[in-house]
């Protein structure tokens, strides 16, 4: 079971707002929301309501100030990831709707173009397992949470001019 605290004010000041589930707007609860503790589990933290916009991975820890996360504006919404013990299996496409060159995934993947030889990376399934893609190589840049299912277009999601160029299990038991 997952546990994050949100905070109106920077440095975990101000009302708090205790959650333990997926949550699609936290201002319901509070006006503003600039600092989080996790005390269980694992989210991902957005700063768009109906976990839409920019996507921070965060786990057991505080975070006092939601700009050291890369973060454009405050928290809006966060989505809990439930814990993972299986194997891990993402098919990865070259183009939306599943087309061009496929591959298949069952471990982390610093470059998707040095391993795979993929030039983009516009469409995926996921099999089995929970898993972040990054906008670079090397796990930088801007994240997504991917979970189990069909993801035709990353555009669908909210994310729009982003050619994802690694893929990182989650494998952390918070």
């Amino acid at each position: 079971m997952g546990k994050v605290i949100f905070y109106e004010d920077r440095n975990f000041q101000g009302r708090s707002y205790e959650c333990s589930s997926d949550c699609s707007d936290v201002f319901t609860y509070l006006s503003r929301c600039n600092s989080c503790k996790v005390e269980n589990g694992c989210f991902m933290v957005y700063d768009d309501s109906n976990f839409m916009g920019n996507q921070y991975f965060i786990k057991r820890g505080e975070y006092s100030d939601y700009t050291c996360m890369g973060m454009r504006d405050s928290m809006r919404s966060c989505r809990l990831i439930p814990q993972y013990r299986g194997a891990f299996r993402m098919r990865v496409y070259e183009r939306e709707n599943f087309g061009g060159q496929m591959h298949e995934l069952m471990d982390d993947c610093d470059s998707l173009h040095k391993r795979l030889r993929m030039s983009d990376c516009q469409s995926c399934q996921v099999m089995d397992g929970h898993w972040l893609m990054y906008e670079q190589p090397h796990y930088k840049g801007r994240m997504m949470y991917i979970r189990p299912g069909e993801y035709r277009s990353f555009r669908n999601l909210g994310i729009s001019n982003v050619n994802f160029s690694s893929a990182r299990r989650i494998t952390d038991f918070c």
